[in-house]
């Protein structure tokens, strides 16, 4: 017989058998590497940063993500030290290292942070900045920086000045620098926003991959989805100084708690309506909307991946399905080819509105021809309209 605790948040991890009595056990859990509770800090009476909480656990790489003026550098500089909340507590495993009357000093928390710019000192060496945070022995010094060098592929520049690095081998620098001391959470603050494209994808998986092999956990602030989705094992959305949505990224982009939240990570088409019977009525046929009551006003929102396209035939579309529902016709816009997509604009007949639809490859239709347009029913969502 196993026992089975009521609240798993203080019974984790156990299979506990009954012999002649039944008896529980509860052993140690392990807390999170970096916990905030309640986060609030104020500029001129408003609210920056808005009763954020957030929890990382030891090797993880979690990302703050949201568009600029959100709250996310704010965030992340009162966990470094550098700012000081107007409320809420930060804890290191466990140990409380900040709140309104306690505060551990910066370069005692175990903290590393990683800025845009790098920040290496110009008039010291590679290797010399690799050290800088280091102490003790000269010998034990100089292993650590040969050591993270060597794993960053630059020993060979160990003697030489940041001005005649690369900005990706600059970069690589920054990341050893920060490493060197062995934080126990690394902080970092759009860390390759400075970098070329072409390099910023092995950079970046360069990156993680040596934070993972430090067991350092991880908390990247971006505005750039993409990154979000590369390296996060877990995101959390910010806007307006809120945490508005957290996950894994797969839940974040299929599940978005809100229109913005979609709009967050691609482009978006939106059908307006009303409900009436828990149904909504539009062009492309009708949608469930359960819990909405009638005469409530809904966006049925979809990306442009997600609409289909067919050929018009005298004034005729394909036939309605069930998955795709019913087509509805529009005139080509305009068509762009995008690389590896191309992406199209339409004018819908039934209202004038514009949508858009990506389609693989080369697809550059002619302004003004006539096109059906179907939306997959599996691939919208459906949000009451926000006043």
């Amino acid at each position: 017989m196993v026992i089975r605790p009521q609240n798993p948040i203080f019974f984790i991890g156990y299979d506990t058998k009954v012999q002649a009595q039944v008896h529980v056990t509860h052993p140690e859990v392990t807390p999170p590497r970096l916990e905030i509770r309640n986060l609030v800090r104020l500029f001129e009476g408003k609210a920056v940063v808005d009763d954020v909480s957030l929890s990382i656990q030891p090797g993880h790489v979690t990302c703050l993500l949201g568009p600029s003026g959100c709250g996310k550098s704010t965030t992340l500089r009162m966990i470094a030290g550098v700012d000081i909340q107007n409320s809420g507590q930060i804890y290191v495993d466990g140990n409380l290292i900040c709140d309104t009357v306690f505060r551990v000093p910066p370069e005692r928390r175990s903290i590393g942070l990683m800025f845009q710019d790098f920040a290496l000192f110009p008039h010291l060496t590679v290797g010399e900045n690799v050290a800088f945070g280091l102490s003790g022995p000269k010998e034990k010094k100089h292993k650590r920086v040969s050591e993270l060098l060597e794993r960053v592929g630059l020993f060979h520049f160990i003697g030489d000045y940041p001005h005649s690095l690369s900005g990706g081998e600059q970069q690589r620098v920054a990341l050893a620098r920060a490493l060197a001391p062995r934080p126990r959470v690394m902080l970092m603050d759009e860390p390759f926003s400075g970098l070329d494209d072409r390099l910023r994808d092995g950079i970046r998986d360069e990156t993680l991959a040596l934070l993972k092999e430090e067991g350092t956990s991880v908390l990247l602030v971006t505005h750039e989805p993409e990154e979000a989705m590369r390296m996060a094992d877990e995101i959390a959305l910010m806007r307006d100084g809120r945490i508005v949505q957290r996950g894994a990224p797969y839940n974040i982009y299929k599940s978005p708690a809100d229109k913005e939240a979609v709009a967050f990570f691609s482009d978006i088409n939106v059908l307006q309506g009303t409900v009436q019977g828990a149904l909504v009525d539009t062009a492309f046929g009708e949608f469930l909307a359960p819990g909405v009551p009638d005469g409530g006003a809904v966006e049925i929102v979809f990306r442009p991946q997600h609409v289909g396209i067919d050929f018009d035939r005298g004034g005729r579309g394909p036939n309605p399905t069930e998955l795709q529902g019913t087509p509805a016709r529009g005139l080509v816009e305009r068509a762009r080819f995008m690389g590896s997509e191309s992406l199209v604009e339409f004018r819908m007949d039934h209202d004038g509105a514009v949508l858009k639809a990506t389609v693989p490859n080369v697809f550059l239709p002619k302004v003004g021809t006539a096109m059906w347009l179907t939306v997959r029913r599996d691939r919208c969502f459906i949000f009451p309209k926000k006043r």
